[in-house]
């Protein structure tokens, strides 16, 4: 799997080579992000970026005649197209996210114009796992968090299908990070069981499974159909409670009926079933402040807000992080009374 790519330079330096030339020429639009570490009533750290610019960014007009969508991945400009893979009969292109927060962003996505709200295959993963191998190898250790989003709920964007990374040490953007590691890491921690690993500390459910030492690609196929299926499973259970709710999406035969966010490192998968994209702020007399929408970066312990007073409110109050993680996803019950973090 690691010759999947077929690179002649390291993955690292080409997107770190192509990022730096898009940016010089504004290819892409890098919003930098004001950090701070907030955590959760069981003392998880979460990121808490600010992002003024991106709420400045032009809505989508709806017109009366309904137009195609734009599909950014069809034909990426070769500023941003970073590679084919694999060199032989491709299936994928690796191409950089244009609006980025978080410098050396990328973006996996079929060749073909696959659906988001499809099973992801065996290949999707194998180039995934490949991509997360390769940054690992060739940038002296350091680590890719690999995530996705599928549904109305999820936080998902774009119908084409794509998954995409970030480099960690972006993430940490400097000291300002310390004490806050990626979540999907302490999830994977936990070897309590021979079952699908949950952390106690986390309001939604969530299923994960570590993999094995260099997983086959039928092997991270089987991981993501097992988690996928104990998705399913607690959201039926869910809707079969409350049915005014949730409702499955109305779907055709080869869509997933549930919304849900995938995490992924070299080390395991993740995936976290979604009942809502976010959950609305509000000030002491019920007004409102605004939405706060998640993807799966909810998995890498990180979220963004647009405007001030949201940032100025999650910083204040951080137990308004609590309301909106049990918001987002299917709740877990009872919570341990001292849990684990």
């Amino acid at each position: 799997m690691s010759m999947l790519l077929g690179l002649s330079e390291s993955l690292p330096s080409l997107v770190d080579a192509k990022f730096k030339s898009a940016k010089a020429t504004s290819s892409l639009l890098f919003s930098p992000t004001e950090l701070a570490i907030i955590r959760t009533s069981t003392g998880i750290p979460f990121q808490l970026r600010y992002c003024p610019s991106l709420a400045k960014k032009p809505t989508p007009k709806h017109d009366a005649t309904p137009k195609k969508q734009f599909d950014p991945f069809a034909d990426p400009p070769p500023a941003l197209h970073l590679v084919d893979i694999p060199t032989t009969n491709p299936s994928h292109i690796l191409v950089l996210n244009k609006f980025p927060v978080i410098a050396g962003h990328f973006i996996l996505a079929t060749k073909s114009n696959k659906q988001q709200t499809h099973a992801l295959e065996q290949d999707d993963l194998e180039a995934t796992y490949a991509c997360l191998k390769a940054w690992h190898e060739g940038s002296n250790q350091k680590r890719l968090f690999a995530f996705f989003n599928s549904g109305d709920h999820s936080g998902a964007s774009q119908p084409h299908r794509h998954l995409q990374f970030l480099p960690l040490e972006g993430m940490r953007d400097g000291e300002v990070a310390a004490g806050w590691e990626l979540l999907i890491d302490r999830i994977l921690e936990d070897d309590s069981g021979s079952g699908l690993l949950q952390h106690s500390a986390l309001p939604f459910s969530h299923f994960a499974r570590k993999f094995a030492a260099e997983p086959s690609g039928a092997q991270l196929l089987d991981v993501y159909n097992e988690l996928y299926h104990a998705a399913k499973e607690v959201v039926d259970d869910f809707i079969r409670a409350n049915p005014d709710q949730l409702a499955l999406t109305s779907t055709n035969q080869s869509e997933l009926p549930i919304s849900y966010n995938l995490a992924m490192t070299m080390s395991g998968m993740v995936i976290l079933p979604r009942r809502s994209e976010g959950a609305m702020l509000r000030r002491q007399d019920g007004s409102e402040i605004g939405f706060v929408a998640l993807n799966g970066t909810t998995l890498g312990g990180t979220m963004m807000v647009k405007h001030e007073e949201e940032w100025d409110a999650l910083r204040s109050q951080p137990e308004k992080l609590d309301s909106i993680l049990a918001a987002i996803g299917i709740p877990r019950e009872p919570l341990p009374l001292k849990p684990r973090v």
